[in-house]
């Protein structure tokens, strides 16, 4: 129930309050930064989503590590064109905290087309988010995934 609850909020928020508002803390500020920056791809605002990484952030993907600029000038525009093409189906969000430090992962079901290309791939998410400044900043990314057996 308690995840349902935290999850519910979460979406509630982001419908309400801009990206740079998500300035609770504890577990709901945490999924809240994670949703936003979901919902941020999928709608392909690059802004809102660069918004949610820290400056320093490391991302991990695909056997590559990427920082912000390089994601920025690259990665980001075909994350932007999967998450809006392929419905993509999450778990919940597991977190972990410690102080001012947040790690949380999830798994994710995709299923759909990304052009003429049949997407049905299993995925995990980890991030790694630190309150910065009152606000959860995502500080590091680790993606992977395969296709379902």
């Amino acid at each position: 129930m308690k995840s349902i609850l935290v999850r519910l909020f979460a979406v509630v928020a982001m419908l309400v309050l801009p990206a740079g508002a998500f300035a609770q803390s504890g577990e709901a500020g945490v999924i809240a930064a994670i949703d936003a920056y979901h919902s941020s791809l999928a709608s392909r605002d690059s802004t809102t989503a660069l918004s949610m990484l820290a400056e320093d952030v490391t991302i991990l993907e695909s056997g590559g590590v990427e920082n912000k600029e390089h994601y920025r000038s690259g990665h980001l525009s075909g994350d932007m064109r999967f998450a809006a093409a392929v419905p993509r189906e999450r778990g919940d969000i597991n977190v972990t905290m410690m102080g001012d430090v947040a790690w949380a992962w999830s798994t994710s079901i995709t299923e759909g087309k990304m052009g003429e290309r049949e997407i049905n791939s299993q995925g995990a998410e980890l991030m790694v988010l630190a309150n910065v400044d009152g606000m959860w900043k995502i500080k590091a990314i680790h993606w992977s995934s395969r296709a379902r057996r």
